[in-house]
């Protein structure tokens, strides 16, 4: 084994690699390619048990039992003490524990430990198992373990000070987000005016019991609002209920609902709760209530009015303790026009309505959203993006949305998926962002939502120009100064996403 050309490869991971984990993960490939060795691990102090954190040779089960208090075994001793230690064949050894029980019986083997310090402190081991050969110079190989341990001690802590630095800074970062967003309610991500005055209705209904209406397209985020509702008020502790009311066959509605006796119908071979009863004590939320039928309508009105309800196949009248919000992506006035709800369940329903904007109506919390969503997959699938770049920025913010919030979801979790740096690129979007599909066209928009369009795109070309300067862009377009903010404020245009400081 040529030690130097080791120290070489581990010197060379150090670094380059800066997660600790995978240096950990480095360190060993690196060990077990030179070395021969059969098992190898490293541990690391938690208060006062050593874990080991990395290992090669184990399972993941084997892996779980490695935990050793200071003094206990060979490992917990080298711990304790800060002295390395060799056993040339660990089964004679009665201080070898096999704690993960990875060594066979009658397996002769030699067994080398070493501390791992960082400014003279112990805050973990490295250990190494190798088969007994001639020519093996046990006390070489522990020394160069000693030297090995020392130069990973020393990046790994370096390394874990970064990543909780990072951490500390996005926590802040998220608080200083809510706090600007004036305590935005529930789960809602944005600071829109929009977004601004629905919190403003939210917080002003939901320590009543009215009923809420919650309008919106798809994707909005209707149940968000709803669950915001409910944890503001008074039913925050009770159950929060869910029914789809698009989802339901017309046949079923009423036994979801309320229920049904044993024998009620054909099927119902049990007694069973429906949706109303469950949700005693807290709040009933009935998705895409414009999809109830006429005949389900009229149930659903008499349950509004008298807040009781019968179980199918039952003529017992039971009182219901719920509060109802309901939610619909279609025009309800519309179909009462069509005679396809009833006028008298829509006045009943629409107590205390709340309307969403569509995402393309509060751009300014693209980019929030997006930076959300990124933090919400990255912890999901395990990788470590951290912006995104200008150009995906500059396709997010022209792209017509939709799909609203939900698009742009499943948007940002295919590029994380898709991403091979730290970075979002323009690459990593969905093919309908970069092939013209935001163009305006004439069918289905109004006139005033074109020109606004139009303004906008001519107003963002003018910025990415100058690099965000407003006057430059300004003179540009021929624009006075005061019109060319006013038309940013209206549109909703962030000047400091084009500045030449952003990557």
């Amino acid at each position: 084994m040529n030690e130097r050309a080791v120290l070489l490869q581990i010197s060379r991971a150090v670094v380059v690699e800066r997660n600790p984990d995978h240096l950990l993960e480095a360190v060993l490939d690196i060990l077990s390619r030179e070395m021969g060795m059969l098992r190898a691990t490293f541990t690391f102090r938690h208060n006062d048990v050593f874990q080991i954190e990395a290992s090669r040779g184990l399972d993941a089960e084997q892996r779980k039992k490695g935990r050793y208090h200071a003094g206990e075994g060979i490992t917990g001793t080298v711990a304790a003490t800060g002295k390395p230690a060799l056993v040339s064949d660990i089964a004679g050894d009665k201080n070898f524990l096999n704690r993960t029980g990875s060594h066979k019986a009658g397996e002769h083997v030699a067994f080398l430990c070493v501390p791992v310090l960082r400014h003279d402190q112990i805050v973990g081991t490295l250990s190494i198992e190798r088969k007994l050969e001639p020519e093996t110079d046990l006390n070489a190989d522990l020394e160069l373990l000693q030297i090995i341990g020392n130069l990973v001690a020393e990046a790994v802590a370096v390394s874990r000070q970064e990543r909780e630095e990072h951490r500390l800074l996005q926590d802040e970062n998220q608080r200083l987000r809510y706090a600007l967003s004036e305590e935005n309610p529930g789960k809602i991500i944005g600071n829109s005016r929009q977004m601004r005055e629905v919190y403003r209705f939210i917080r002003m209904v939901a320590p009543t019991d009215a009923t809420v209406l919650i309008r919106g397209s798809s994707g909005t985020g209707k149940e968000l609002v709803a669950k915001a509702v409910r944890q503001l008020s008074h039913r925050a502790n009770g159950p929060f209920v869910t029914l789809n009311c698009a989802a339901i066959p017309e046949s079923l509605v009423e036994s979801e609902l309320f229920g049904h006796e044993k024998g009620s119908f054909t099927g119902a071979v049990t007694k069973r709760t429906g949706r109303v009863e469950a949700a005693g004590g807290g709040t009933l939320f009935l998705d895409e209530i414009g999809d109830l039928s006429l005949h389900s309508q009229i149930k659903m009105l008499r349950f509004l009015q008298e807040r009781t309800y019968s179980r199918v196949g039952s003529n017992e009248e039971r009182k219901a303790d719920v509060r109802v919000i309901a939610a619909t992506s279609r025009n309800l006035e519309e179909m009462m026009t069509n005679g396809l709800f009833r006028e008298d369940l829509f006045y009943r329903l629409n107590i205390f309505p709340i309307q969403l904007p569509d995402l393309s109506q509060r751009r300014s919390d693209i980019i929030l959203l997006a930076e959300h969503f990124i933090a919400k997959y990255n912890l999901r699938y395990g990788k470590e993006v951290k912006k995104l770049s200008t150009t995906a920025v500059n396709l997010l913010m022209d792209y017509h949305w939709p799909g609203n919030v939900r698009e742009l979801e499943n948007c940002i979790e295919r590029a994380i998926l898709t991403a091979m740096t730290d970075s979002i690129c323009d690459v990593d979007l969905p093919p309908s962002l970069q092939s013209g599909h935001n163009d305006v066209s004439v069918s289905g928009s109004d006139f005033k939502s074109m020109v606004d369009s139009f303004q906008r795109k001519l107003i963002v070309e003018a910025l990415r120009r100058e690099k965000g300067n407003q006057t430059a862009a300004a003179r540009v377009l021929q624009l006075s100064p005061r019109m060319m903010h006013y038309n940013i404020e209206r549109l909703e245009i962030d000047p400091n996403q084009f500045k030449e400081s952003q990557d």
